[in-house]
């Protein structure tokens, strides 16, 4: 069976190379939506000994993204499903993770600060909060102009909350990139 990949837009080798990721991580990606676009190239990197969480909102979703895993034998992916905007619902032990992964996510989110303050409980110290949203509009599947992230809000919800910008990134010709690293 033929997949799409989500790749023409965000390249998320590009992602995995900001946030640093390796074998043996334990990450979720928030906002996992159907392609799958982060968790399939994700799960091969971190390996047999990693861990990641598939997480949202819709079970449709999570039901394909646990159909695809099991065809290709990719033992470490788990499907979560969550309301992000509530936080404390996300079934992932507390301070158990190396990165989370917010692409594409936030601008879709009503609440955004409750669904970083949920990345930030699930984080270990010395983690990362790798966002990667709509910076530019012009394309049909772009979110309308209210929806776009305010950087600036998210940079200083970031640095109130123990993270540190340890860097800002292009992610595409239409996206923004950010790494947040937990201070504490």
């Amino acid at each position: 069976m033929s997949y799409h990949s989500g790749n023409q837009l965000l390249d998320p080798y590009l992602i995995f190379q900001h946030a640093h990721l390796q074998k043996g991580m334990h990450v979720a990606d928030f906002g996992c939506g159907r392609t799958g676009h982060i968790i399939f190239p994700a799960s091969r990197i971190i390996g047999e000994h990693g861990i990641l969480y598939a997480v949202d909102i819709i079970k449709d979703v999570l039901e394909n993204i646990t159909k695809r895993a099991r065809t290709e034998n990719l033992l470490n992916v788990h499907t979560v499903w969550s309301d992000l905007e509530s936080v404390g619902s996300s079934a992932i032990p507390e301070g158990s993770l190396d990165a989370v992964f917010l692409v594409n996510t936030l601008h879709q989110s009503n609440n955004r600060h409750a669904v970083l303050e949920e990345a930030r409980r699930l984080l270990k110290d010395k983690a990362r909060l790798v966002i990667a949203d709509w910076e530019r509009d012009g394309l049909p599947l772009a979110p309308p102009k209210g929806r776009f992230v305010d950087w600036n809000d998210l940079i200083n919800w970031s640095k109130m909350h123990g993270f540190a910008v340890q860097e800002e990134f292009q992610a595409g010709k239409y996206h923004k990139g950010v790494v947040l690293f937990r201070q504490s």
